[in-house]
């Protein structure tokens, strides 16, 4: 089996390569900004930049060079940066903050689509997967706060159900879906997790196991919807 992970060196990209890396069957690339060394002989690191459209093109390419890829995980996002941060009101929105939003948490997983899904198999089940949150649901939120994450991850899901839509006309058995993980105990989260119960919070290597195990199930029933790490639906 051909699996592609793209943010191979983040929290949970992280994990993911670990897991699918101990699986003997798998031919796993792990894509990261900077080339992760492979450190199993399944394993193949390519780098990748997501603000220079044509490494996405070549790492494609080369990730599809050995046949038809069977499984695309893109674990790329953000929640708060170096100059970034939730907004707790609208008094804290700025453009720039915005943009950097949209691009980690959607153009980035639009890109990886438009590369990556030509390449998925035809002639068998095939899965692109990108990493989604509840705060993305609109009809879900009643806590407000959190605009730029919460837009973002919005847009993020309407790329995935339209792509969805699309692929659906020449690749019959593909699955095209967006996984909320949960709250995982990573970086990204650490600032805004204290709160959050310990039966509630996962480390990286659990959310890992729980989202290859969803993975393992779904199918082309399920294209087009967000679902969490349990297998239900999130809400639009």
């Amino acid at each position: 089996m051909n699996v592609v992970i793209i943010g191979a060196r983040g929290g949970i990209g992280s994990a993911l390569t670990q897991v699918y890396a101990n699986d003997p069957s798998c031919r796993l690339f792990a894509l990261a900004r900077h080339r992760a060394p492979p450190s199993r002989t399944n394993v193949t690191g390519v780098a990748l930049d997501f603000e220079d459209e044509a490494s996405l093109a070549r790492a494609a390419e080369i990730c599809a060079g050995d046949g038809d890829i069977d499984l695309v995980i893109n674990a790329v996002g953000m929640l708060h940066g170096d100059r970034v941060r939730p907004e707790k009101s609208l008094r804290d929105i700025s453009a720039d903050a915005l943009a950097a939003y949209l691009f980690a948490n959607c153009t980035c997983a639009a890109l990886a689509l438009k590369h990556f899904a030509p390449m998925l198999g035809r002639s068998r089940r095939a899965v692109f997967a990108s990493l989604s949150a509840r705060l993305g649901s609109i009809s879900d939120n009643r806590r407000g706060g959190w605009y730029g994450y919460r837009a973002s991850k919005a847009a993020h899901n309407m790329i995935i159900r339209t792509a969805s839509i699309e692929l659906a006309r020449t690749h019959k058995q593909a699955c095209v879906i967006g996984i909320h993980p949960g709250t995982v105990d990573t970086r990204l989260t650490g600032p805004y997790s204290k709160n959050v119960p310990p039966s509630q919070l996962f480390t990286a290597q659990d959310a890992a196991i729980r989202i290859r195990e969803l993975l393992q199930r779904v199918g082309p029933g399920d294209s087009g919807r967000v679902l969490d790490y349990d297998g239900r639906q999130v809400p639009a």
